[in-house]
């Protein structure tokens, strides 16, 4: 059994330290489920408690020159990516705390990779996100989905710093009201329209057929980042959009290391 807890992940080569929590797996509905599979299974995990910050991914950059603003090749990212920063190596001082954005999928998938995780699945990440403080699942609790929503209708003019909104039940923060967050399959919506979306691709989500095949009309959060990531391509760059990582369990509890594919 999973043992609740921190872990903390070193990178020798920047001396960082960034502290993860366990995730005790379980079943769970997604607003989408696959036709004869209401209910998904997730299994044990670790998590960032935080976003990655700009300060974290400029050491990545350093000691990965093929991501720096002027090397990343057009497939990877679009003309928006680190446009905030002064330079190839300087981002501005206000910055350094704040979840990275203006980064693309790609290069979010090479950062976690090269720490030895990798990208949370959307399963993963709506599992973890469906918690409060105090509940694993509070996704009926009213209160708490306000709360949610009030988050996203917050301008995002200014970026908060990292570790800014109190733990959830897992010991997470920052999973709403401060950057939307690239997931590993993001796009999963698209791919799989057919079994989970009547047929329907993402254009659905953007109007009321969005609602067919979903399993929590009311979960009106959750549909807003459904909506989101369906808009997605991998090479997008966008100022509202971040990431964290996430590691895998082997049968004995122990972390396992994402092969790297870049």
């Amino acid at each position: 059994m999973l043992a609740l807890g921190l872990f903390f992940t070193i990178n020798a080569g920047t001396a960082q330290i960034r502290e993860m929590v366990a995730v005790r797996g379980g079943y769970y509905t997604p607003l989408y489920g696959i036709a004869g599979e209401e209910k998904v299974r997730v299994n044990d995990f670790y998590m960032d408690v935080r976003p990655v910050t700009h300060q974290e991914f400029l050491e990545f950059v350093k000691e990965h020159p093929q991501w720096r603003r002027g090397q990343v090749k057009k497939l990877f990212a679009d003309a928006r990516y680190l446009n905030n920063w002064l330079s190839e190596f300087s981002i501005p001082d206000q910055l350094k705390d704040k979840p990275v954005n203006n980064v693309s999928w790609f290069a979010a998938k090479a950062y976690c990779e090269c720490q030895g995780k990798r990208l949370p699945t959307v399963d993963e990440w709506e599992f973890v996100a469906m918690a409060s403080q105090t509940k694993p699942d509070a996704r009926r609790d009213s209160l708490y989905s306000m709360e949610i929503l009030r988050s996203y209708e917050r301008p995002k003019t200014h970026l908060l710093s990292v570790g800014h909104s109190p733990k959830n039940y897992w010991g997470v923060q920052d999973l709403h009201g401060m950057v939307w967050e690239w997931t590993q399959d993001f796009n999963s919506i698209i791919l799989t329209g057919e079994s989970r979306n009547n047929g329907n691709t993402d254009r659905g989500l953007f109007c009321a057929t969005g609602a067919v095949g979903a399993n929590d009309l009311m979960n009106y959060a959750a549909f807003m980042r459904f909506a989101m990531r369906s808009s997605l391509k991998a090479s997008f760059t966008l100022t509202t959009l971040g990431f964290r990582c996430v590691s895998d369990l082997d049968s004995k509890g122990a972390l396992v290391s994402a092969k790297k594919t870049h």
